[in-house]
């Protein structure tokens, strides 16, 4: 059977191929091959010999998940919907905007977190994407830009913008939890950040997580010096258990002492994200509790208006009590932006990946994970 190579991290291909004793710089060449030109066919590495690519081509694959559909968005971001070698279906989102062209990438099939503002919780959680997966969807967005004039996929704003071709930022916010899957998490992030990688700086990727406190310092202690963003969603326990049940195991609190203890950069910050439900979680005294709660960190809080979708309960707030809810932050010195919606006409935005054939492959339902702290 052959091996899958993008599952094993590169540093450790001359041990998978040890028998052959091949050179360094041979690993090197396949390497620049696949993630700085998205080559996979072998036949086509021309400074390999003929032998080698046979060898390679018998001893190993280089699969990649298949693009099923491309669904382009009226403001420029395009959401792949991707098949896997055992037919499971994942979605990753390009977003271009100016200069930059950022991909956010799925980390699991499904989810097992449950929030209940998010569409990608209706799935539960089928499986961990492997680590030649994560990477996948980065060869992928690169290979669908190179192939797709980039002013077609800019919003009008955006018209003058620099060409891009290649992916130059990421953001782990797509569908599951990625410090759920830390280890094939921080292996694609090292691959990433690698010059034989896509040799991305870590300060252009941000991992997104509902907050698992162990796994939180976990990822602090390799050094990656990634962006952290937290989704918080509400200022107090009560409200934010209602809507994030994995907050009965891990109180806001519990994941705040995480946070304080990150190795952070010289400007570095944590990031808080908080979804604004209508009625539920923008109320003046939410925000006021919030910027109590944030006071201490030096953190910055990025406000989501709701993206809904078709079947949940909630609704966005209007566009003056998202102002008036920032408004309060600013004032009470607590940094705020807010999160522009990008891809929401094709199901693309914050909250809304999910496939649209999950009740085939798992009845929609709310199945804890509970992780030491």
């Amino acid at each position: 059977m052959r091996s899958v190579l993008l599952d094993c991290p590169p540093d450790k291909w001359g041990d998978l191929f040890s028998r052959q004793s091949l050179p360094k710089f041979r690993f090197n060449q396949i390497a620049s091959w696949i993630f700085k030109k998205g080559e996979t066919d072998w036949s086509k590495m021309h400074n390999l010999s003929r032998e080698l690519q046979s060898f390679f081509e018998l001893e190993t694959t280089l699969r990649l998940p298949e693009v099923v559909e491309s669904l382009p968005a009226t403001d420029g971001t395009v959401k792949l919907v991707l098949r896997l070698h055992d037919g499971q279906m994942i979605e990753s989102v390009i977003i271009p905007r100016g200069d930059r062209a950022t991909l956010c990438l799925s980390s699991q099939v499904g989810c097992a977190i449950g929030c209940r503002f998010c569409r990608t919780a209706e799935m539960g959680l089928i499986r961990n994407l492997t680590l030649g997966e994560i990477l996948g969807q980065m060869i992928v967005a690169n290979r669908f830009l190179e192939a797709s004039p980039i002013r077609d996929l800019l919003a009008p704003d955006d018209s003058a913008a620099i060409p891009l071709f290649r992916i130059n930022h990421v953001v782990f916010m797509g569908m599951g939890e990625p410090l759920a899957n830390l280890d094939n998490l921080i292996e694609a992030i090292q691959v990433m950040t690698s010059p034989g990688g896509f040799a991305l700086s870590p300060r252009r990727i941000t991992v997104s997580t509902s907050g698992l406190p162990s796994r939180i310092g976990e990822l602090g202690r390799t050094g990656l010096c990634v962006n952290l963003a937290v989704s918080l969603t509400a200022a107090d326990d009560e409200t934010r258990e209602k809507l994030m049940p994995i907050n009965r195991h891990y109180p806001i609190q519990t994941i705040l002492d995480a946070c304080r203890n990150l190795p952070l950069k010289k400007r570095q910050r944590v990031t808080f994200e908080y979804v604004l439900l209508s009625g539920v979680n923008d109320r003046p005294e939410d925000a006021r509790k919030l910027s109590r709660l944030l006071a201490p960190f030096r953190s910055k809080v990025n406000l989501i208006p709701f993206n809904p979708y078709e079947g949940s309960p909630f609704k966005r707030p209007s566009h003056e009590d998202v102002l008036a809810f920032q408004r309060i932050l600013l004032d009470k010195s607590v940094v705020a932006t807010i999160r522009k919606s990008r891809g929401a006409d094709v199901l693309g935005a914050c909250g809304q990946l999910a496939w649209e054939k999950k009740k085939e492959q798992k009845e929609s339902q709310w199945n804890p994970v509970v992780f030491s702290t």
